[in-house]
């Protein structure tokens, strides 16, 4: 017999929480934490330095997933010539005194007087799931443990049980999930992000569990109502703590359905012009929706925008990709600013790891490049970090860090602080592992130079 309080009851119960609304009802009311049988690392032996917590509420993600390019995007290096850099070898000014980005980034480099580029990242790994895993968690996979990422983090920190009222979960996924791997590890399932599915670039944006194509909240009322007079198992028993949770859940569930939340998702109330301007892809209007959500106080939202593993074709995908990623971003940086929303919210963008510098005109690639963990680039603004700073050298391929190498720990690490959870304090669990909430700082240390 299993047992799942969920799966023991009734059909009638049983069929409504397997629905979209179910599945988003289960989510909100508690976690099953996993145990993987192994102790886990040591905390830092070295005391830590005093925690001055930052201020920023809400960390936008920006996930490339599949491995970006550096050389063409914040690394240029024109110097290098045709067969590392193909066609994109012309690299241009941006409003950052210094500061040079690739050609297809314009409306970005207008926009570099607000954020920071990082040069230097590196952990050596070219596997993806493993290096998404290390990008995302700041751990190396091994000792039968599995971390939660940063969003889980934020929203253990941040979430219902720290007083978050929304309707909205604490942390949101926009469209598809980010990686291969629990992005909760031990902290179970109730740090899991919110996956929203659909496209926001169609009308209306059908944002799993709770928006359904023609439907009104009018009929959503009456189809809340019929289930419940269905359920004779729960109205015979209404005393019961176990229904009363479940129904508890169930009720958040339409609330999120027919409230005011299901507003935030609807991009038909923007302009035309805002709209065009984000791009009318869905990366783009995934921006927007982002920005939407950090306005009604969500903490973490992370952007799932793939497409990057381009061994064939490379310049072909940077064409057609690099477009969009500028346009969203720089129009989201540029609306966060204008709202006085940047200076509270952390803006980050990087993919599992950068690509070869040398591009393989070898068959079967024929103009491609391949998996880099050696040295890439991440992208950082808003919440406390600077603008117009480059964080970082590397050589004149962009083979290798020559100078301030940053480890994936030092960079999430940052980010929590600036969020105001504390990286070198007690994670806590319910499955009594005794760990950081972030794997101690390289050397080089935390990005203090470009933290305020």
């Amino acid at each position: 017999m299993t047992s799942n309080p969920i799966i023991a009851m009734n059909t009638t119960r049983r069929q409504f929480l397997a629905s979209g609304l179910g599945a988003t009802a289960v989510a909100a009311f508690g976690s099953m934490p996993s145990a993987f049988g192994q102790d886990p690392e040591a905390p830092p032996t070295a005391p830590p330095p005093e925690f001055k917590p930052g201020k920023a509420k809400s960390v936008i993600q920006i996930w490339q997933w599949g491995g970006p390019t550096h050389i063409d995007t914040f690394d240029p290096k024109p110097e290098a010539g045709a067969e590392y850099c193909g066609p994109l070898g012309k690299p241009i000014d941006t409003a950052a005194p210094g500061m040079k980005i690739g050609q297809l980034l314009p409306k970005l480099a207008v926009q570099a007087d607000k954020f920071s580029v990082i040069r230097s990242l590196t952990h050596g790994n070219n596997n993806h799931e493993t290096a998404a895993y290390i990008m995302q968690t700041g751990r190396t996979p091994g000792g039968g443990i599995v971390y939660p990422n940063t969003g889980a983090v934020t929203s253990l920190f941040k979430g219902v049980d720290a007083g978050y009222d929304n309707p909205i979960p604490p942390y949101v996924v926009l469209t598809t999930g980010q990686g291969r791997f629990s992005e909760s590890g031990f902290l179970g399932t109730k740090h899991k992000p919110f996956v929203t599915g659909g496209d926001p670039a169609r009308d209306p944006f059908i944002v799993s569990g709770f928006v359904v194509r023609g439907m009104t909240p009018e009929r959503q009322a009456i189809r809340k109502d019929f289930v419940k007079q269905l359920d004779a198992l729960g109205q015979a028993d209404v005393g019961n703590a176990l229904y009363q949770q479940i129904d508890s859940a169930v009720d958040a569930a339409y609330t999120l359905v027919t409230g005011s939340a299901v507003k935030t998702f609807d991009l038909t109330t923007e302009s035309d012009a805002v709209r065009l301007k984000y791009g009318r892809n869905q990366f783009g209007q995934s921006c927007l929706v982002a920005r939407r959500l950090v306005e009604v106080g969500v903490p973490y939202i992370t952007i799932n925008f793939g497409g990057w593993d381009t061994h064939k074709q490379h310049f072909g995908a940077m064409n057609r990709l690099l477009p969009m990623l500028d346009a969203g971003l720089a129009t989201l940086i540029e609306e966060l600013a204008a709202r006085n929303l940047l200076d509270t919210t952390v803006v980050w963008m990087c993919g599992e790891f950068g690509r070869t510098t040398k591009v393989d005109m070898n068959a079967p690639w024929f103009g491609g490049r391949h998996h880099f963990g050696d040295c890439f680039s991440a992208f950082v603004a808003g919440g406390g970090f600077a603008g117009g700073k480059v964080v970082g050298v590397t050589d004149e391929h962009g083979d290798k860090v020559v100078d301030r190498p940053v480890a994936p720990q030092d960079l999430l690490g940052s980010i929590l602080e600036l969020t105001g959870i504390n990286p070198d304090a007690p994670l806590p669990n319910t499955v009594g592992y005794d760990v950081p909430v972030m794997l101690a700082p390289s050397e080089a240390g935390r990005l203090r130079e470009i933290m305020s």
